[in-house]
């Protein structure tokens, strides 16, 4: 089969590839920027990868797609863009990708959504409602998968639970924790995912899926608590209005602020799953929350954690053509140049590559933290969401509240581009080469602000860069 991927550097889309090729299939993988799409782990079934470039925002963009294609995923969404209105570009791209698929040869779309039970929705959940019915078509099928809480390692949901119960011991939380919900393991969804393709019986439906736990939300973190062996207390309280919850999840997790503000407005509004058997009828065994949670920290302990949700672009960086940054300037530009030589280039590139999230930045890591706070004030990433793979990287995964431009462990050089809030552009390169490591910080200022900004931070640079240095050549 030839099959059409979207959302493919996302955090489900990544795992459904590396199914669908197991499988056997062809894929044609769309994405913004094939710069971004590494196929590091696709070596054996590169001869089944077609990749594409499209912008299912801009129409013109999608003329390039397959007319051959047999089947087609829809995994794109907009709920953690922090600009413009969501849903209207969530309801722009359905309508666009209609259009495009009806001009091909496919026969099936399916959509995975989010479970819908209320007559009263949330705006992210109408939002999703709003696209399923833009994706309907009389030139083919649609079956749409809707799904609640997603647990898996690298998830949004899984992440900020694990942040809150690992963090606090004693939680005040809003009344909302009272709210029921029905997860589903991250397993489950790349089955069921896989298991409706060409199903025809499946075909103009729509299915709920879900585990077998109906849990609140307080008890979700709970049951968390009790698998990590932790003793937490939650008190609920009834003043916290939606705004304040919002903040509450934004600087306590790694989530950002539009994300937990659209996650806030979703978790008022019980999310279970309406009956069916579709489980049954794919010979697919549902788990619990907590075999959930297992499998999640099963990947951790492997360090295979294969996707994560903060990886995906925000828009602004989609917006700004991030990739223009490979090119690290030298005219209108302040930089911090260091060098020394390293006892052993290998265990230098090794510190290299594993430099952010649990590793840390080698030298004051509470500089560091310090940093990532004030970050958290004025609306950025902050330190939050470390990185997906202890000692792996590749173009385009988050370290910190750094984005990752150019990752070679043959050539030893890394290039980082800052995802923090700062008056102007900031990369940070490491270079090894004839046994001396190059580190270089360059910053673009953004007018006054930008150059007093450089100025502010200067006395740290020289206490925090040489540190650094020193511990990633050995010294």
């Amino acid at each position: 089969m030839k099959i059409l991927l979207t959302g493919v550097t996302g955090y489900i889309g990544k795992r459904l590839l590396i199914q669908l090729l197991e499988e056997g299939h062809t894929v044609v993988c769309s994405v913004r920027d094939k710069k971004r799409f590494s196929t590091k782990l696709f070596q054996n079934h590169l001869h089944q990868l077609e990749i594409i470039e499209n912008d299912f925002l801009n129409a013109a963009s999608l003329q390039n797609i397959p007319k051959d294609i047999h089947y087609a995923y829809y995994l794109i969404h907009s709920m953690s863009s922090g600009q413009g209105d969501f849903e209207e570009m969530e309801k722009i791209s359905a309508e666009n990708f209609r259009n495009a698929l009806e001009k091909t040869a496919v026969k099936q779309v399916i959509f995975l959504t989010g479970i819908i039970n209320e007559e009263k929705l949330s705006k992210h959940l109408q939002s999703r409602k709003n696209v399923e019915q833009a994706l309907k078509s009389e030139k083919y099928a649609l079956t749409s998968l809707r799904a609640g809480i997603i647990v898996g390692s690298g998830s949004a949901s899984f992440e900020i639970i694990r942040d809150l119960v690992e963090k606090l011991p004693v939680m005040i939380a809003p009344k909302w924790l009272k709210t029921k919900c029905q997860p589903i393991a991250i397993r489950n969804v790349i089955q069921f995912l896989v298991g409706i393709l060409g199903k025809d019986f499946t075909y103009n439906k729509d299915y709920d899926i879900a585990g077998t736990d109906i849990l609140t939300y307080k008890e979700m973190l709970l049951q968390y608590a009790e698998v990590r062996g932790l003793k937490r207390t939650i008190f609920t309280v009834p003043v916290m209005t939606p705004q304040l919850s919002s903040y509450w999840l934004y600087f306590i997790t790694s989530t950002t602020y539009s994300l937990a503000k659209n996650l806030v407005d979703s978790m008022k509004i019980d999310v279970i799953a309406k009956k069916n058997t579709l489980a049954q009828d794919l010979g697919i065994e549902l788990f619990s929350y907590k075999e959930a949670i297992r499998q999640a920290f099963d990947k951790i302990k492997q360090n295979d954690v294969l996707s994560s949700w903060y990886d995906s672009f925000s828009s602004p960086f989609h917006a700004r053509n991030v990739w223009q940054y490979l090119e690290v300037p030298t005219k209108g530009c302040f930089k911090d140049i260091r060098e020394m030589k390293v006892a052993d280039e290998e265990l230098s590139a090794e510190r290299v590559f594993s430099i952010g999230g649990k590793t840390g930045w080698y030298y004051a890591d509470f500089l560091w933290k310090i940093r990532g706070f004030l970050d958290k004030l004025f609306g950025g990433v902050g330190l939050r969401r470390g990185r997906r793979n202890l000692n792996s990287l590749e173009a385009g995964d988050s370290v910190d509240f750094w984005r990752v431009l150019y990752a070679d462990r043959e050539e030893k050089r890394l290039l980082l581009f800052a995802e923090m809030k700062v008056p102007g552009e900031a990369w940070l390169e490491f270079k090894i080469k004839d046994g001396i490591l190059h580190q270089e910080a360059t910053f673009r200022p953004l007018g006054i602000s930008g150059r007093l900004y450089w100025y502010s931070v200067l006395p740290f640079h020289g206490l925090i860069f040489n540190g650094m240095l020193r511990k990633l050549a050995g010294k």
